[in-house]
């Protein structure tokens, strides 16, 4: 069984800055991509920002110059800087892991969510 849990949401002012953190525990072979997903009321969930186990980042045109997806390894943990924020990145955001087991079984699995919320 493999968990993702998810901290670092909030309220913050338009301009303001909040981290997401999302930890991976449980059996965890090797985690391959790491990504944060949002979704907004009446929306459907889109792709913010991921990271691949190596090579470069991917970030959606609309986070481009304000977030910035990392990873540590060694604490099998994705983090979200989320800079400059806009009311429109009002959402709750979703960690997304695809991670091989100790059995060689390759899956998704998601956090339970964190709620951002930017006042204008």
């Amino acid at each position: 069984q493999v968990q993702l849990v998810e901290s670092g949401g909030g309220l913050v002012q338009a301009g303001g800055s909040l981290r997401l953190s999302c930890a991976a525990s449980g059996n965890i072979f090797r985690i391959n991509a790491m990504g944060w997903y949002r979704q907004a009321p009446g929306k459907q969930r889109e792709l913010v920002a991921s990271i691949p186990a190596g090579g470069s980042t991917n970030y959606a045109d609309s986070v481009k110059d304000r977030f910035s997806i990392s990873r540590d390894n060694a604490k099998n943990t994705v983090y979200l800087q989320m800079n400059s924020l806009k009311p429109e990145d009002t959402a709750v955001y979703y960690c997304n892991a695809n991670i091989r087991d100790p059995w060689f079984r390759i899956n998704d699995y998601w956090g339970q969510g964190t709620q951002v919320t930017v006042s204008s």
